[in-house]
């Protein structure tokens, strides 16, 4: 009798962990959902079950109880499916580790779909389906009930539901986007189509196939627009549809043949009704129109040119081919013309100031012979309105009947004529000319007293140096750069014990650098200008304007300057651990640099490099990166250093050519060591060599003696087709803990240095691959500079690896003959 008792507690107890009733919104620990259960939301309005699929697949998801056909919002293991044709195979439950895990019971429980997280408490967890259709795993006894664990909404399918968010996450580098089904109604796995934000430049949203774009949306200004609302903060990207009406239930998604709907569903009919649909007609298809074009759904044809450009051939309507300019801009005398009512162009790659106001904004895109246009656009976190400008080709622009915005679009100055067409004097005409000529007249009388000054100035005794330094100063003044000090000489004297050779830290091409302090404590570097330097007064200047209107923890602070006579110094923060040659082709020193540290600094230069080619207030090529400018705090974090070679750059679409070669060689990428070409991918190239020497421990230029390789970017490829990599590993670092990693960053490498620039990844895509974000990674193509070319070298010093220079000395200028 005993006997069947506790028989009978054993039986009762195992029924109450697996039977749930269907009226309830919450699944506890000690319960399970099977197959044909549900849980429903205390309104009613939502149910999480399962739901059959093709192939007799079944899903764990969510959809609206009271509408039918069934409309699924959300689906957990939309590319794990249950497969069997049994209707009670599978189960979800709240696992020991604090996952929520859906399990195969007809194959001994085997995973299907996790949470994927652990959770440490000591409190009883709880699943529940809440009102709004988030899936939520909470602890029973927490004092903020909104305190959640995990929840669906972090992890949306192709539905975005009101209270429900895509974007990004900056505090915890997470974004969430939407995804179609692979057919929508039937095959809920991740289809082709996406939609996303991109935060780069100012923040737009996406709709893509794959990688390719198919819909851009206009600009969102922080606030509600309509049914939606875009915040945007220092803290992350956020798009929002409202729940305007409870009692009404509305959604926007992603087909799965790559259309964006906005539904609302009508009780009276019982239908849903699509409010808003992109795109919706021809022009809102990404790039509809060529550069410097811009559509208009109600002109004939579609595509037309901005004003002052004209179709490239006779077919460029019909093609799309986009427009040239009629007349070539000379910069001094170019304007603007405004275009109203448009979608703005693409601005993944822009300037953005965020107090600017739009005089200001229209100033200072004239003076810049690159910027090919300019808006204004309010950035309401950052505290007023910003300035926006493009640089390179104008592309995705939309006009509209109304609500668009204004933009200044760059143009060569139109003359005009002094009698219009319909006979009447151009009073306009006649005026410009006049004050243009009283202008160059005054000019001259000007220069002519300034000159006689000059004169009266150098007869007074004023030496040369002087009325150099003198200009000099008066430059950098004009720059108008904030907060930068000019240096007294002989604090600066003071400060590094008249520049002993005791604090003497660094030579380089620019000259010596010695260690300092102020009276204050505060210890400093102080870059100072040889006579000999083959680096001038251009390089000296160039860094001033570059570095000082940069910020980022992974950049060199330029504290100030200091200019008297011939003296020429730049002060900078002190960085206690030299730069990062000092310790990576040490024998003894690299011991410092195990692996953790190694990708703290690879991952620190990727992020310094970004920040200057797409993030910071000027487009940067530093275009001499190599271990030696590469600084190293006192945690041995990496700060980009020595912008003396770096260009202000307008596109990232376009290269830049010069004859003047400036550059490390081992670091320069091909087309700017052979043609002068260079762009964000010649120092993509720089990086990629630089990556592969951290890892190696060894420098790029130290094979030229070896017997099957003129560099290690050769020997690298040839380990890479052997498949023995591995080899190339400091064994310093080869740790089988992280072989796996090190494995990755060698192959980010020679993506990097491929031979050919537009295979590189840009460094936004560096980042993400370092980040692990990106999983499948192209395979590379051969590198440059991997075969034995060079049967003498000239002039050019041999350099041994064990020498203790500063990997060669920085070309700056090699000209062709």
């Amino acid at each position: 009798m005993q006997g069947f008792f506790f028989m009978f507690l054993f039986i009762t107890s195992l029924s109450i962990l697996i039977t749930i009733s269907t009226s309830t919104d919450t699944l506890t620990s000690s319960q399970i959902l099977t197959t044909n259960q549900t849980l429903e939301s205390s309104n009613e309005t939502f149910v999480l079950g399962f739901i059959p699929g093709t192939n007799s697949n079944i899903y764990l998801a969510i959809w609206y109880k009271n509408i039918d056909p069934r409309t699924v919002v959300w689906v957990a293991n939309r590319d794990h499916p249950l497969q069997n044709n049994s209707t009670n195979d599978g189960f979800l439950k709240i696992g020991d580790n604090g996952n929520i895990v859906l399990l195969n019971s007809s194959s001994n429980n085997n995973l299907v779909w996790s949470s994927n997280q652990t959770t440490v408490t000591k409190n009883q967890l709880v699943l529940q389906l809440l009102d709004n259709g988030n899936l939520v795993l909470r602890e029973t006894n927490m004092n903020d009930p909104t305190k959640y664990l995990w929840q669906s909404f972090d992890y949306p399918t192709d539905t975005l539901l009101p209270s429900m968010s895509i974007g990004w996450n900056f505090d915890k580098n997470t974004e969430k986007h939407l995804t179609s089904w692979k057919i929508t109604g039937e095959d809920p796995s991740t289809g082709d189509y996406s939609y996303k934000i991109d935060f780069h430049g100012l923040p737009e949203i996406y709709l893509l196939n794959g990688e390719k774009i198919i819909y851009r949306s206009r600009h969102w200004n922080d606030g509600i627009s309509g049914s939606f609302e875009f915040s945007w903060n220092e803290h992350g990207i956020n798009y929002q549809l409202l729940n305007e009406n409870p009692s009404t239930f509305s959604r926007l998604v992603v087909s799965s043949d790559g259309v964006l709907e906005y539904l609302i569903y009508s009780q009276s009919t019982k239908t849903w009704t699509i409010y808003g649909d992109e795109p919706n007609n021809q022009c809102d298809h990404y790039k509809a129109c060529g550069p410097y074009s811009f559509c208009d759904i109600d002109a004939s044809p579609v595509c037309q040119c901005v004003e002052g450009f004209s179709p490239k051939n006779d077919q460029a309507r019909k093609l799309r081919d986009g427009c040239t300019r009629k007349t070539n801009l000379d910069c001094e005398s170019d304007e603007f013309y405004e275009m109203e009512n448009v979608k703005l162009p693409d601005t993944t790659s822009v300037f953005v100031n965020n107090t600017m106001e739009i005089k200001e904004c229209g100033n200072l895109c004239l003076r810049n012979c690159s910027c090919t246009a300019y808006s204004n656009v309010n950035i309401s976190y950052k505290g007023g309105r910003g300035c926006v400008m493009w640089f390179g080709e104008l592309v995705d622009i939309i006009k509209y009947r109304a609500d668009g915005q204004e933009l200044y679009i760059r143009r060569a100055y139109q003359k005009l004529a002094a009698v219009d067409t319909n006979g009447k004097i151009n009073v306009t005409a006649i005026t410009i000319p006049t004050v243009i000529v009283a202008t160059i007249i005054i000019a001259a009388c000007t220069y002519f007293l300034w000159s006689l000054a000059s004169k009266r100035s150098a007869g007074s005794g004023q030496t040369p140096q002087e009325n150099q330094s003198a200009s000099l100063i008066r430059d950098i003044k004009q720059v108008k750069i904030e907060d930068l000090p000019l240096f007294e000489f002989k604090n600066i004297s003071t400060a590094t014990n008249n520049f002993s050779s005791a604090n003497k830290i660094g030579q380089g091409g620019f000259g010596s650098v010695y260690k300092g302090e102020l009276p204050d404590g505060l210890e400093i570097a102080v870059k100072r200008l040889s006579r000999a330097s083959g680096q001038g007064l251009e390089e000296f200047m160039n860094e001033v304007i570059v570095i000082s209107k940069l910020q980022h923890r992974n950049l060199v602070r330029l504290l100030g300057c200091c200019i008297e006579g011939e003296e020429k110094m730049l002060v900078y923060e002190y960085m206690p651990n030299n730069s990062l040659d000092f310790y990576l082709f040490d024998p003894k020193k690299k011991k410092v640099l195990d692996w953790q540290k190694r990708l703290c600094i690879i991952e620190g230069i990727s992020r310094g490099l970004l920040y200057l080619h797409r993030d910071s207030r000027l487009r940067i090529i530093h275009r001499d990166l190599k271990p030696s400018n590469i600084l190293l705090d006192g945690e041995l974090n990496p700060k980009i250093s020595d912008f003396g070679m770096a260009k202000i750059f307008g596109s990232s679409e376009n290269e830049g050519n010069t004859r003047r070669i400036m550059g490390t060689y081992g670091y320069m990428s091909p087309e700017y060591a052979m043609e002068g070409l260079f762009s964000e991918k010649s120092d993509v190239f720089s990086f990629g060599v630089l990556l592969l020497e951290i890892i190696s421990g060894r420098k790029n230029t130290s094979f030229h003696n070896h017997e099957q390789a003129l560099s290690l970017l050769g020997y690298a490829w040839k380990l890479w087709n052997e498949e023995e990599i591995v080899t190339l590993i400091d064994p310093e670092i080869c740790n089988p803990d992280y072989v796996d990693d090190i494995l990755r960053c060698i192959h980010i490498g020679l993506l990097c240095v491929q031979e050919i620039a537009k295979e590189r990844p840009t460094m936004a895509t560096v980042v993400l691959m370092l980040s692990s974000e990106i999983v499948k990674f192209p395979c590379p193509c051969q590198p440059a500079f991997i075969q034995r070319q060079i049967e003498h070298r000239g002039e050019l010093p041999e350099q041994s690896e064990n020498s203790n220079s500063t990997n060669g000395v920085t070309i700056t200028s090699l000209q062709g003959r």
